[in-house]
């Protein structure tokens, strides 16, 4: 968008009270037939940006580890916090996993179904970080620890990648 170019003929009401109140009004740089050629695309769904990091977590979290988990997700910035968030249920992801720059594990059994869905050349490329499952992170110390350990080490592999 760019500021409304001032040669644009008469000037309305309403242009005279934005200058009066100091705020530029913006148009669009885009002709008028460039967006009425084709209704159907504007009422397309806008294309998400891909997600970098996904988080495995095993069926049956209590509130509380959720809480606790969403809470230490935030503290390392909206990118950790948007992740998406996969339950694995009976060893297979309740979802299918995306292929994307890191996973965030939370114990042995998530970590066994993602290698059992990702193809080789996916994990290859992707940073892995384990940690404690939930329950152990929220009762023992030491997991707490781990778990801050492998949001570091997912912080730092996201950056390096970006």
């Amino acid at each position: 968008m760019s500021p409304a170019p001032a040669s644009r003929g008469p000037v309305s009401r309403r242009t005279r009270v934005l200058r009066v109140l100091g705020v530029t009004p913006w148009v669009r740089r885009a002709t008028a037939e460039a967006q009425t050629a084709e209704p159907n695309e504007a009422l397309a769904e806008p294309m998400a940006p891909p997600a970098s990091c996904v988080v495995l977590l095993p069926d049956g979290c209590v509130a509380r580890e959720l809480d606790l988990l969403g809470r230490a997700l935030a503290a390392y910035g909206p990118g950790l916090a948007r992740a998406g968030r996969i339950t694995v249920r009976d060893g297979r992801p309740t979802a299918t996993v995306p292929p994307v720059r890191a996973y965030l594990v939370f114990g042995q059994a998530q970590a066994h179904a993602l290698g059992r869905e990702l193809p080789a050349a996916v994990m290859n490329q992707a940073q892995i970080v384990l940690a404690d499952e939930p329950h152990e992170v929220l009762v023992n110390g030491a997991g707490k620890r781990r778990l801050w350990t492998a949001l570091r080490q997912l912080r730092r592999a996201l950056a390096g990648g970006a």
